[in-house]
């Protein structure tokens, strides 16, 4: 996925909305600033197949050497599936979080692009956070 395709949370997640079946499903990660700024990633939760997540509201958590950081989802909806290899490789995050860094995928039925931030609206999140 090209980063400039995604939608992002103001909390640093990202999301792409994709058709599947019939269904919209949006594929959820963090973004490569966020892996910058944690540094150092140690630990990583993930939700069941299954849960359901509410947008705003905390999913998981990640935990790098430096802050426990918790994980919100960008959409209300079912996850379902989650990338169950991740915790056991947090170094994907720093090489590839767009792609093989992908966190959970949750089945949807809200447009989520009113709601979120596109990629200049993020990118000049982050220039004013740093």
């Amino acid at each position: 996925m090209n980063a400039e395709d995604l939608l992002y949370c103001d909390t640093h997640e990202w999301v792409f909305v994709s058709e599947q079946d019939g269904q919209k499903i949006a594929t959820v990660g963090i973004s490569a600033f966020a892996v910058e700024q944690l540094t150092d990633l140690v630990y990583m939760e993930l939700p069941s197949v299954g849960t359901v997540v509410t947008a705003g509201k905390e999913f998981g958590e990640v935990e790098s050497v430096k802050a426990v950081s918790p994980l919100y989802s960008p959409a209300t909806g079912t996850v379902t599936e989650v990338n169950e290899g991740l915790p056991d490789n947090l170094e994907i995050l720093n090489s590839d979080p767009y792609e093989a860094g992908w966190i959970m995928k949750v089945s949807v039925s809200e447009d989520l692009s009113d709601k979120l931030l596109d990629y200049t609206a993020y990118q000049r999140q982050c220039g004013e956070a740093s």
